[in-house]
C-alpha cells in the first residue's frame, strides 16, 4: 500500500455486516459474469489500502467465502497492483534524487564552516572568562550585602509584628493586676483574634496561646464572684437609688411647675428645663462607670464586635437570669400595701431602682444588656405593675390615700419616662384610678349627706340680723326680692341643709380637682372629668340619699314639703355649681363638647318621690281609719249622725292640710309649688277615701246590707262632700273636689230613692243621671239587699207592699244581670 494514501477508518460492526454482503453478492457475480468478479476484486483492494487493518479480517474472509479459484484470481490481482505501486514509488524516487544529492553536498560544506565557529567561539569564551572573573567577585560581595539587608528587614518587620503582641500580653498582666477583668477579656479577645494568629509560627505566641485559656478560667471565676456580689449589691441597694431617682424627679417637677406658672403670669420666659436630662446625668454619675480602657477602645475605633458565645454568652445569661428573678422580686408586693402610702412608695422605689441600674448598665457596657433585653423585663415588669396597682388600689377605701398614690404614680411614670421606658399604659391606668377615686369620694360624700339630713330640722332657716343673712347667702346662692324687703328677724324658705350641701358639693368639686393635677391633660379635659365626677355626685350619691331619706318611716308630711321646697332651691343652684366649675377650668360653658349638669333631673327625681311619699302617706293615714269603720250593716235605720271614725278622718284631714297653708308662700315660685302639692295631695287624698268607701260596700264577704246601713253609709258620705267642698285647699275650681266622690253620690241616691225605672231607661244615654253607676256595681249591692229582704219577718210575705218590692227587685236584678251580660258579649 502506497504510504501517501489516506487511511480511512469504517465503523467496526457495520463494515462487518457490509462483509458479509458483499460476499454473499461476490459469489453470485462469480457464477454469472467474470467481469464483475474482476470488479469486485479491484473495489476489495481499494478497501484495504484504505480501511483500518483491524478490519482487514472480514473484508479477506469474503475472499475464500466467494467462488472457486477467487483466491488465486484475488492474488494474482493484488501482485499486479503491488508492482504497479512499486513502479509509481521508483519513479518518484528518481524525481527527488537530484536535490537530495545537492543537498548532502551543501551540509558537508556547512560542517567545515561550523567547525571553525565553534573554534572562535570557544576563544571567545575562554577570553569572556578570563576577563569576568574580578567583576564575578564584585557580584559576590554585593550579593551577600544585599541578603543581609534583606535579613535585617525581615527581622524589623516580624519585631513589629511581635511587638503589639507583646504590648497587648502586658497590658493584659496589668489588667489583670488592677483587676479590670472585662477589660482583660477585651484584649484577651484581640490576642487569640488580631495579634497571636499574625505571629502564630514562633514559640512565645504559641506559649501565650496555651496560657490564654487558663487565664480566662481565673478570670472566669473571678469575674462570676464579682458579678454575683454586684448582683447582689445592686439588689440591695437599688431602692436607696430608686428613691433618689424619684426625688430628683419631684424636685425637678416642682421646679417646673414653678418656672410654669411665672411663665403663664409674664414674670419668666426662658423654656422649662426638662426633666428627663439632669435626672439621669445625675443618676449615671452616682453610679460606677465601666473601664477607662474599654471606653478609649471604643473612642478609637479599634474594638471589633465579638461574637456572643462561650464565656461571654455564660456571663451574659447568668446576669438576664439573675436580674429576671430579681425582677419577679422586686415587682411583688407586701399583702398590705394598700394600707399606707409608704407601702406604695417602697414598691415604686424597688422598681425605679431596678431599671435605673438596667438603664445604666445597658450604656456603660456592651452586651451585657440590650436593649430588646430592657424592653422585654420592662414590658413584663410594667403588665405585672398594672395588675397590682388595679388590684391594691381596688381595695382602698380612703381618697387620700388614692390620691397620694396617682401622685406616686405620676412622678413614678416621670421618673422612667426619663430613662426612655414607655408609660402611656401608665397614664391610661390613672384613669382607672381616677374612677376609684372618685368611687372613694362618693361613699365618703354618703356619708356626709346622710348626716346632713339626719341632722336637718327640715324647718325654714331663721336669720335674726343682717350678718346672718349675709353669712347664709355667702354659703348658698339665694335672692329673694320680697324676702330681702322684709324687716328682721324674717326667715329664708329653705331649710339648713340646703347650704350646707351646696358648699359639700363645691367641697368634692375640690377634691375631684386634686386627682387632674399634674395629668398633662388640657383645660378641656379637666372641666369634662369635673362635670362627670359632679353629675355622678349629684344623680347617684345625692339623689340616693334623698331617696332614702324620704322613704324612712320617721319623716313627717311637714319634712316631705320641706324636702320639695329645699330640692327646688338646690335644683335652681346648678348653674351657680356650673358657673363654679368654669371659673375654676377656664372652660366657656358654651362650648361644643361641653357636659352640662344633671341636677335639674336628679332634684326634680327627689321631688317627685316627696310628692309621691306625701300621697302614700296620705292613704296609708286614711286606710288606718278606715279600718276602725265598724258598720252595722244590717240596722233598721241611721242613728241620725255620721260615724266617729269618719269624723276623726276629716278632722286629720283638715290639720294635714292646714299645714301646707302654714309653709312659706312670700315666694311665688314656693307658693305655686306648695299649693300645687297641697291641691294634688287633697285630690288624692279624696279620690283614695272614696275608693276605700266603695271598696267597703262592695266587699265580697259582705253579705247583706240593710237599707237602714245603707242611709247610715249616706250620712258619711255627706260628710265628705261637705269636708270636699268647703276648699280645706285653696286653688280648686268649682266643685273639682266633690267630684271625687261623684260615683259614691250616685249609687246612694239611686239606692235611697229607688229610681230603678229612671235608670234602666237612661241607661247608656249620656245625659243620664245616674250615669257613673255600672250594672255591675248596681246588681252586686241590690242582691246584697235582695237577701235582707228574703230573710225580713216570716209574715212579709203575707204584706202586699213587700210582696211588690220583692218582686220589683227580682225585676230589676233580671234586668241588671241581662245588661251586665251585654256588656260582656
Amino acid at each position: 500500500m502506497s504510504a501517501n494514501t489516506t487511511p480511512h477508518r469504517p465503523v467496526m460492526d457495520s463494515r462487518h455486516g457490509d462483509c458479509k454482503d458483499r460476499q454473499t453478492s461476490t459469489t453470485i457475480m462469480a457464477e454469472n459474469d467474470t467481469l464483475e468478479c474482476v470488479t469486485e476484486h479491484e473495489r476489495i483492494l481499494q478497501e484495504i489500502e484504505s480501511t483500518d487493518t483491524a478490519c482487514v479480517g472480514p473484508t479477506l474472509r469474503s475472499i475464500y467465502d466467494d467462488q472457486p479459484n477467487a483466491h488465486k484470481r484475488f492474488m494474482e490481482k493484488l501482485d499486479a497492483r503491488i508492482r504497479n505501486h512499486d513502479r509509481e514509488i521508483e519513479k518518484m524516487c528518481n524525481f527527488h534524487h537530484q536535490g537530495f544529492v545537492d543537498a548532502i553536498t551543501e551540509l558537508l560544506k556547512v560542517r567545515a564552516d561550523s567547525e571553525k565557529l565553534m573554534g572562535q567561539v570557544t576563544d571567545t569564551n575562554r577570553r569572556l572568562q578570563h576577563a569576568g572573573r574580578e567583576v564575578t567577585s564584585q557580584t559576590d560581595e554585593v550579593i551577600h550585602c544585599r541578603l543581609q539587608q534583606r535579613n535585617m528587614v525581615t527581622t524589623v518587620e516580624k519585631l513589629q509584628l511581635c511587638l503589639p503582641v507583646l504590648e497587648m500580653y502586658s497590658k493584659l498582666k496589668e489588667q489583670l493586676e488592677s483587676k479590670r477583668h472585662y477589660a482583660a477579656l477585651k484584649t484577651m479577645e484581640q490576642l487569640e483574634k488580631v495579634y497571636i494568629p499574625r505571629v502564630s509560627q514562633y514559640r512565645f505566641c504559641q506559649i501565650m496561646a496555651e496560657n490564654l485559656p487558663r487565664l480566662r478560667e481565673e478570670i472566669k471565676e473571678i469575674s462570676m464572684s464579682d458579678l454575683k456580689d454586684f448582683l447582689e449589691s445592686i439588689r440591695k441597694h437599688s431602692d436607696k437609688v430608686g428613691e433618689m431617682a424619684m426625688r430628683q424627679a419631684q424636685k425637678h417637677r416642682t421646679f417646673n411647675s414653678a418656672l410654669t406658672k411665672q411663665a403663664c403670669l409674664g414674670h419668666y420666659t426662658k423654656p422649662v428645663y426638662s426633666v428627663i436630662g439632669p435626672t439621669h446625668a445625675h443618676i449615671h454619675n452616682a453610679l460606677m462607670r465601666d473601664d477607662d480602657d474599654v471606653d478609649d477602645e471604643d473612642e478609637d475605633g479599634t474594638e471589633e464586635e465579638a461574637d456572643e458565645e462561650g464565656n461571654r454568652e455564660t456571663f451574659e445569661n447568668y446576669y438576664r437570669k439573675q436580674r429576671k428573678k430579681q425582677a419577679r422580686l422586686v415587682l411583688q408586693p407586701q399583702g398590705n400595701m394598700h394600707e399606707t402610702v409608704e407601702g406604695y412608695t417602697r414598691y415604686f422605689n424597688q422598681i425605679v431602682g431596678f431599671f435605673v441600674v438596667e438603664d445604666h448598665i445597658l450604656h456603660a457596657t456592651r452586651g451585657l444588656v440590650t436593649r430588646p433585653f430592657t424592653d422585654e423585663l420592662w414590658n413584663m415588669a410594667l403588665s405585672k405593675i398594672i395588675a397590682v396597682l388595679r388590684t391594691h388600689s381596688s381595695y382602698c377605701d380612703d381618697p387620700d390615700l388614692v390620691l397620694d398614690l396617682k401622685n406616686l404614680i405620676v412622678i413614678f411614670a416621670d421618673t422612667l419616662q426619663g430613662y426612655g421606658f414607655p408609660v402611656n399604659r401608665l397614664f391610661d391606668l390613672l384613669f382607672e384610678v381616677r374612677d376609684q377615686y372618685n368611687e372613694t369620694l362618693l361613699k365618703k360624700w354618703s356619708l356626709v349627706f346622710r348626716e346632713i339630713f339626719e341632722l336637718d330640722n327640715y324647718s325654714p332657716i331663721p336669720v335674726e340680723t343682717e350678718e346672718e343673712y349675709k353669712l347664709v347667702i355667702s354659703r348658698f346662692p339665694f335672692h329673694d326680692a320680697e324676702i330681702e324687703k322684709q324687716d328682721f328677724p324674717k326667715k329664708l324658705p329653705m331649710s339648713q341643709s340646703v347650704p350646707q350641701i351646696y358648699t359639700q358639693v363645691k367641697e368634692f368639686i375640690y377634691a375631684s380637682l386634686k386627682f387632674s393635677e399634674s395629668l398633662h391633660r388640657s383645660s378641656t379635659e379637666i372641666d369634662d372629668m369635673l362635670r362627670k365626677s359632679t353629675n355622678l355626685l349629684l344623680t347617684r350619691t345625692l339623689n340616693s340619699c334623698l331617696q332614702n331619706h324620704i322613704k324612712k318611716p320617721h319623716i313627717g308630711l311637714t319634712e316631705l314639703v320641706q324636702i320639695i321646697i329645699n330640692t327646688t332651691h338646690l335644683e335652681q343652684a346648678c348653674r351657680y355649681l356650673e358657673d363654679f366649675i368654669t371659673n375654676i377650668t377656664n372652660v366657656s360653658p358654651e362650648t361644643v363638647h361641653t357636659t352640662r349638669l344633671y341636677g335639674l333631673s336628679t332634684f326634680k327625681d327627689a321631688r317627685h318621690a316627696a310628692e309621691g311619699e306625701i300621697y302614700t302617706k296620705l292613704n296609708q293615714k286614711i286606710d288606718e281609719f278606715i279600718q276602725l269603720a265598724d258598720y252595722d250593716w244590717n240596722m233598721a235605720e241611721s242613728d241620725g249622725r255620721a260615724s266617729g271614725y269618719l269624723m276623726d278622718l276629716i278632722n286629720f284631714l283638715r290639720s294635714t292640710f292646714q299645714v301646707f297653708t302654714h309653709l312659706p308662700n312670700n315666694n311665688n315660685d314656693h307658693g305655686s309649688m306648695s299649693g300645687k302639692v297641697a291641691q294634688t295631695a287633697c285630690m288624692s287624698a279624696c279620690k283614695h277615701l272614696s275608693t276605700s268607701l266603695m271598696q267597703m260596700l262592695l266587699d265580697t264577704e259582705l253579705k247583706q246590707i240593710s237599707m237602714g246601713a245603707i242611709q247610715q253609709f249616706n250620712l258619711d258620705v255627706i260628710q265628705c262632700e261637705l269636708f270636699a267642698s268647703s276648699e280645706p285647699v285653696p286653688g280648686f275650681q268649682g266643685d273639682t273636689l266633690q267630684m271625687a266622690f261623684i260615683d259614691l253620690r250616685q249609687l246612694l241616691d239611686l239606692f235611697l230613692v229607688w229610681d230603678w225605672s229612671t235608670y234602666l231607661a237612661d241607661y247608656g244615654q249620656p245625659t243620664s243621671k245616674y250615669l257613673r253607676v255600672s250594672p255591675a256595681t248596681a246588681l252586686a249591692l241590690l242582691e246584697k239587699m235582695k237577701d235582707t229582704s228574703k230573710k225580713n219577718n216570716i209574715f212579709s210575705q203575707f204584706r202586699k207592699n213587700e210582696r211588690d218590692k220583692q218582686k220589683l227587685i227580682e225585676t230589676v236584678v233580671k234586668q241588671l244581670r241581662s245588661l251586665v251580660n251585654l256588656m260582656s258579649s
